[in-house]
């Protein structure tokens, strides 16, 4: 089996799809990854921050995974995961069976540490290891810059664990991801209620229409306040923070508390009826208008095209 380099991503895949944050804990491990779960061959392909690749198919059950990891990932000094929900999962029980720290949040991967989100994401901290630790990287806030030509790519078979039984989740079943329940962190597309959209029925369309459009639905503290979503669509420096290719915010002022979560997006529509709010003025298209008034037409749109769409 290939030596792996004193620093190392493990990034856990499913049906060869990388989980938000996969690239950006590639790029903080200095191009060297470590890709388990199922389809890892082709999803080495989507990775742009790569230089050296490993691939192995096994189960993602985080127990298991963990301890087949942990012998060949010991002479590792520095494991860096992504804070995605399987990365999270695994990241704890692998720092356990290693016997090293883990170091969670991170927005920096250091020497000998990490600087890491604390109080909610209002503090910065610096903390420092002596010796071998394990960190998990939040996605969207280090960006990546591509990799210079075709990373090398090897295929390798993981041991089977031979050890006692190891107490381990279990998958009882798989729920669809809606607008309304979809991840954030992951999702590509991403709809945001903000304070000018209005009330119950605006929210209730805005995720109809984000159902519609492949679109997860998130919203600002005013909405999520107001009980008009659960909190865990709130994205901002208190909620979850995403890093889309498209966000569409109707009715969103883009208060400071809600842009800081937004990472990056690659593209920024915002519908208000204000032309100076900072919302408008970061975004590709500022569409000054009604925003309750455009998502209607937008849905009458839409129900036009395919009246089961809706």
């Amino acid at each position: 089996m290939s030596e792996f380099p004193s620093v190392l991503a493990v990034v856990v895949v499913r049906d060869g799809t990388l989980p938000a944050g996969a690239d950006e804990s590639v790029a903080e491990a200095g191009g060297a990854v470590l890709l388990v779960g199922s389809g890892t061959e082709e999803a080495s392909s989507r990775l742009t921050s790569a230089v050296r690749v490993w691939t192995a198919g096994t189960g993602t059950a985080p127990g298991t995974l963990a301890a087949t990891l942990a012998p060949l990932l010991a002479p590792v000094h520095t494991v860096v995961l992504p804070a995605s929900p399987d990365g999270r999962d695994l990241a704890p029980r692998l720092a356990a069976a290693l016997d090293r720290p883990l170091l969670v949040g991170a927005v920096e991967v250091l020497p000998h540490g990490a600087d890491v989100l604390r109080w909610g994401g209002q503090a910065l901290v610096e903390l420092t290891v002596d010796g071998p630790y394990l960190v998990t990287l939040e996605p969207g806030l280090r960006g990546v810059e591509p990799a210079a030509g075709t990373p090398e790519r090897t295929a390798i078979a993981l041991p089977a664990f031979g050890g006692a039984a190891v107490p381990d989740a279990r998958c009882l079943t798989t729920l669809e991801a809606t607008a309304e329940t979809g991840g954030l962190a992951e999702a590509r597309r991403i709809m945001g209620a903000g304070g000018g959209l209005g009330g119950a029925e605006e929210v209730a369309l805005l995720v109809r229409v984000g159902a519609a459009l492949g679109a997860a639905v998130g919203a600002t503290r005013v909405v999520t306040d107001a009980g008009l979503l659960g909190y865990e669509r709130q994205i901002g420096t208190t909620g979850v923070t995403v890093d889309p290719d498209l966000y569409i915010a109707f009715g969103v002022s883009g208060a400071p508390h809600h842009t800081g979560g937004l990472g990056a997006p690659r593209h920024v529509v915002s519908v208000n009826t204000d032309p100076y709010c900072p919302m408008t003025a970061m975004a590709d298209l500022g569409i000054v208008a009604d925003a309750a008034a455009v998502l209607t037409e937008l849905a009458q749109c839409l129900e036009r095209d395919d009246e089961s769409a809706l």
